[in-house]
């Protein structure tokens, strides 16, 4: 069944005048992330954790980072990354601690918590069932979408390195 399309509210043929079928491939793309992403959150919303949340215990899965750091490789803001982590800390995915070394910094790690519902999350594979079950060449179609967006990404911006970074004052 398309996403989003019910019993008695069957999606469009995509061949109908008007629809998906007369659409530029932007507003195509734009479309499918919208309706894939609205039922990938309400997925995660059932297990207490947002996209953003997902995407820093995937970072935190090799180990503690910084704030900093946690922030830049989920390519976010480092205020946004703050209330990221807030409702993590509350759900009790993670936890966060002063650095030993300078207690300005905060470090975040994965609770045990954490870990089980990221194992969850990969187990269960929902973000490629979601999509997977309307292609006919999911393989394919993965690979047109990693070529895309590894062409329009730019790269990431790396978190300041505080052992080496000018604009921190020396002691």
């Amino acid at each position: 069944m398309p996403i989003h399309a019910t019993p008695d509210r069957p999606a469009g043929d995509p061949g109908d005048p008007g629809g998906p079928a007369d659409w530029s491939l932007g507003r195509l793309l734009s479309t499918a992330a919208r309706l894939v992403e609205h039922d990938w959150n309400a997925w995660l919303a059932e297990r207490g954790i947002t996209h953003a949340g997902l995407l820093a215990l995937h970072a935190l899965d090799e180990g503690p980072l910084t704030q900093r750091r946690l922030a830049a490789a989920s390519r976010v803001e480092e205020q946004t990354m703050s209330r990221v982590l807030d409702r993590l800390e509350r759900t009790g995915h993670v936890e966060r601690r002063r650095d030993t070394v300078d207690r300005r910094r905060l470090v975040v790690s994965l609770t045990r918590s954490g870990r089980d519902v990221l194992g969850q999350i990969r187990e269960a594979d929902i973000a490629d069932v979601l999509v997977a079950e309307h292609l006919q060449d999911a393989a394919g179609f993965r690979a047109e979408l990693v070529r895309l967006v590894s062409g329009v990404s730019p790269p990431p911006r790396p978190a300041a390195d505080p052992r080496t970074d000018s604009t921190r004052r020396k002691p």
